[in-house]
C-alpha cells in the first residue's frame, strides 16, 4: 500500500467511523447472543490490504479510541486489535490471497485471537470476572461473527483503499502486457522463421 496523505486521511476516517458505528449501533444489536464487534474486522481487512504496519497503527489507533471513549483500561483493546491487524498484514506479506475464501476465514481466526487477548489481558489486570465455558462460547461467537462480517466489510474497505493498492494496479497493467498493449515488440511468423528479424 502506497500511503499519501489523501490515502490516510480516509484511513483515518475508517477507523473513526467504524469505531462511531460499534458505539453507537452494533453494541447495541444482539447477534447469536453476543454482540456483533466490528472493529477487528477492519482492522484486520486494513491488515491483509495495507500490510503489517497498517494493521498493527490502525488496531492501536481504533483501541485507544475504544479505551478512551468507553472509559477503560487504556490499551487493553489496543494490544488486542494491534496483534490482530499485525498478524493479518503478516499473513498478506507471507503468501497472496489466492481465494476469495481467504479473507472471511483468516478475518473469523483472528476476531477469535483478539477476543482471546481481551480476556487474557482483562485476568491479568484484575478485572474480577468468572471464567467459565461462557467465555470460550464468546470466543467461537465473535470468530463466527467476524467471519461473517467479513464478506461485505472486505470488498468495502478495498474499494475505499483502492488508489493505494500497489497489487491493483499490478494487475491492471499484467492484464494489459498480456493484451498486447504493453508496448513490447512482436515478430511476424516471417520474421520468426527468417532467423529473428523484427518487422
Amino acid at each position: 500500500m502506497i500511503v499519501t496523505p489523501p490515502i490516510l486521511l480516509r484511513l483515518f476516517v475508517a477507523v473513526f467511523l467504524v469505531v462511531i458505528l460499534q458505539l453507537a449501533f452494533f453494541s447495541r444489536v444482539p447477534m447469536l447472543g453476543s454482540v456483533a464487534n466490528l472493529v477487528p474486522v477492519v482492522v484486520v481487512a486494513l491488515g491483509l490490504l495495507g500490510g503489517a504496519v497498517t494493521g498493527a497503527v490502525a488496531g492501536f489507533a481504533a483501541g485507544l479510541l475504544l479505551d478512551a471513549m468507553l472509559g477503560g483500561t487504556l490499551g487493553v483493546t489496543s494490544l488486542s486489535l494491534m496483534a490482530a491487524g499485525y498478524l493479518a498484514g503478516r499473513w498478506r506479506e507471507g503468501y497472496d490471497i489466492v481465494s476469495s475464501l481467504v479473507p472471511p476465514l483468516l478475518t473469523g481466526a483472528l476476531c477469535g485471537l483478539a477476543a482471546i487477548i481481551f480476556a487474557a489481558l482483562q485476568l491479568t489486570l484484575g478485572v474480577d470476572a468468572p471464567v467459565s465455558v461462557l467465555a470460550l462460547r464468546e470466543v467461537v461467537v465473535q470468530a463466527l461473527l467476524g467471519a461473517l462480517l467479513a464478506v461485505p466489510i472486505f470488498p468495502l474497505i478495498r474499494r475505499v483503499l483502492r488508489p493505494a493498492l500497489v497489487e491493483d494496479s499490478g494487475r491492471a497493467r499484467a492484464r494489459s502486457t498480456a493484451r498486447g498493449y504493453g508496448g513490447g515488440r512482436r515478430m511476424s511468423a516471417s520474421a520468426m522463421m527468417r532467423g529473428g528479424e523484427v518487422s
